[in-house]
């Protein structure tokens, strides 16, 4: 029969996009499922939609809780899972027909711990594959925990996103998402993938990431700024466990540290009095040694560190010529992510 595999969906104000969601998990080709559909206090129809599907089929279990946020809402879910195998499916995307099935295949095949495949992302009439680092009908990559530590970091193969990965579940069990903060996975994902011995990576997409004009990433405000606070706790992480990914992880925190910099330059109604930039710059110029001699090698972005460490606006001066010569196709075209055209979405 196989190991049952369950796959948690939090919920919360998503109901033009949930009937989609489930129904692309209980159409999976792979059959021996539970689906843990957890209401976080959704104020529209979202509760009465996940009980309907818990009426039609016995996989699908329905909870019902007061709103605590999107990591709240899975750590409710693992309370409740009994399947071997765990995924984590946001209720906005949605799965390829046999994308269990061949996660599933991949994960007994290899004796990994997880499984994490290619994905799409999804507009409304297109979808993006990202080329540069995934390969369709590639063969599929087999990392052990150094090279995955250190893809991790990269955050280019290997994502920090909780979602579209396999995962066993007894690696997830103590460890739980943090509350109360945004981009929750990059506080998560180093301490899962920590005890990660083998690590798959399925090039064939079988994952539909939903981009909404409503996201959290389409608006920006200082709560976006969690992401540095996850960072700077993975690298204290990483100088403890895992000394020679210490100056990939400065590049890491460099590289967002400039783009939010620049985030709340351009939203300066949500950086008033500026304090939020001018911690960044503060963290920049205290490390500015250890961020040097990470960035020597990447000649691009070690020039960004030095004309910031002068002054910030030297930084924002360079990158609006940059632009301005990518427009006018002044120098080799950059690598774009390749277009899929999909009016069904």
């Amino acid at each position: 029969m196989g190991e049952t595999v369950s796959v948690i969906v939090p919920i919360y104000k998503v109901e033009k996009y949930l009937h989609r969601c489930i129904n692309s998990i209980l159409q999976q080709t792979y059959q021996k499922i539970e689906v843990i559909l957890i209401d976080d206090g959704s104020p529209d129809r979202c509760g009465k939609i996940a009980d309907e599907f818990a009426r039609k089929d016995t996989r699908v279990k329905t909870f019902h809780k007061e709103n605590g946020g999107l990591s709240d809402a899975r750590n409710y879910g693992m309370k409740h899972v009994t399947g071997e195998f765990t995924m984590f499916v946001d209720s906005d995307d949605w799965l390829e027909p046999k994308a269990i099935d061949h996660m599933v295949h991949a994960i007994l095949s290899f004796q990994a711990d997880v499984v994490q495949s290619a994905f799409y992302y999804a507009h409304k009439t297109y979808m993006l594959f990202d080329q540069r680092y995934y390969t369709k009908n590639g063969d599929l990559i087999l990392l052990n925990n150094e090279n995955l530590m250190k893809e991790l970091v990269k955050n280019e193969t290997v994502k920090n996103f909780a979602w579209g990965k396999l995962y066993r579940t007894k690696l997830l069990k103590d460890i739980p998402f943090k509350k109360g903060v945004l981009f929750e996975d990059v506080f998560w994902a180093h301490q899962v993938m920590h005890r990660v011995n083998r690590f798959i990576i399925l090039n064939e997409p079988l994952y539909y990431y939903l981009q909404r004009d409503d996201s959290i990433v389409a608006n920006y405000t200082t709560r976006n700024l969690d992401i540095i606070k996850g960072l700077k706790e993975r690298h204290a992480f990483i100088e403890k466990e895992y000394e020679p990914l210490i100056q990939e992880s400065y590049k890491s925190l460099l590289k967002t540290s400039l783009i939010h910099y620049n985030l709340l330059f351009m939203n300066r109604k949500e950086d008033k009095k500026g304090q939020h930039r001018k911690d960044i710059q503060k963290y920049i110029h205290d490390h500015f040694s250890q961020l040097n001699k990470a960035t020597e090698k990447d000649k691009q972005l070690n020039l960004q560190l030095r004309l910031f460490y002068k002054n910030p606006y030297l930084n924002l001066l360079y990158l609006g010529i940059h632009k301005v010569i990518r427009k006018f196709k002044l120098y080799s075209k950059t690598i774009v992510l390749e277009k899929i055209k999909n009016s069904s979405i």
